[in-house]
């Protein structure tokens, strides 16, 4: 349970984050992240896109001293943005669906865009492409960190992310008695991995047979030369 310093605290850090939603820091999204640190259980220097500036900065409002970005979570580094490769592209949606800001635009079977104003350089839409067509292109040259991103882009990030969460379908809960049991502290995830949700045997072999049919169509054009 959280105490209400806690959760003043926790909203000053999630307003000092990029908002990307990389999940880089170990965490489901942003959110996660400032709660943790505000319970203790994070540390300030989990945040890549953040970077030595995030760091400062979560620093300040904490008042713990300022340490170097843990490479565990990753390295500081320019703003990118992603880029489909339109031969490849089979239409899956797959990437659609991990996009925390929906910044991909398609539907099934047709190839898939970047809106590049939207998208925060997460990557959580690589590991789930079946038929590895996107890569990212650096967009800010050699600013790295707060220099490669503003509080407007944070601010943009933060509105779509809270949009594309209200539009993904939530579980049911499994008893009327969970209404009264406040929702624990967010586990860290293990990196580069999101929550799973269960899904019926039957519908992931199904897709499954979709996204195979698919890729022997990609397969064949590529060797036909299309």
């Amino acid at each position: 349970m959280t105490t209400p310093d806690q959760r003043q605290l926790a909203k000053q850090l999630h307003a000092a984050l990029p908002q990307t939603q990389c999940t880089r820091c170990g965490y489901p999204d942003c959110a996660a992240y400032a709660q943790a640190i505000a319970a203790g259980s994070a540390a300030i220097n989990q945040c890549p896109p953040g970077g030595a500036e995030g760091v400062k900065r979560l620093a300040a409002i904490t008042g713990l001293p300022a340490q170097p970005l843990n490479s565990v979570n990753g390295v500081e580094s320019p703003r990118s943005v992603a880029v489909i490769d339109e031969a490849w592209c089979i239409g899956c949606t797959l990437c659609i669906k991990a996009c925390p800001t929906d910044a991909i635009l398609g539907s099934n079977k047709t190839m898939h865009t970047i809106i590049e104003a939207y998208c925060t350089g997460c990557e959580l839409c690589v590991p789930v492409c079946p038929v590895d067509c996107i890569s990212f292109e650096n967009v800010t040259g050699e600013r790295t960190g707060w220099l490669a991103w503003s509080q407007q882009d944070a601010d943009t990030a933060l509105k779509r992310y809270v949009f594309h969460s209200i539009k993904r379908p939530q579980p049911l809960p499994e008893s009327p008695e969970k209404h009264l049991i406040s929702a624990p502290m967010a586990q860290p995830l293990r990196l580069g991995q999101g929550a799973q949700p269960e899904v019926d045997a039957s519908v992931q072999d199904k897709k499954r047979a979709v996204i195979e049919a698919a890729l022997a169509r990609a397969r064949a054009a590529r060797q036909r030369g299309d």
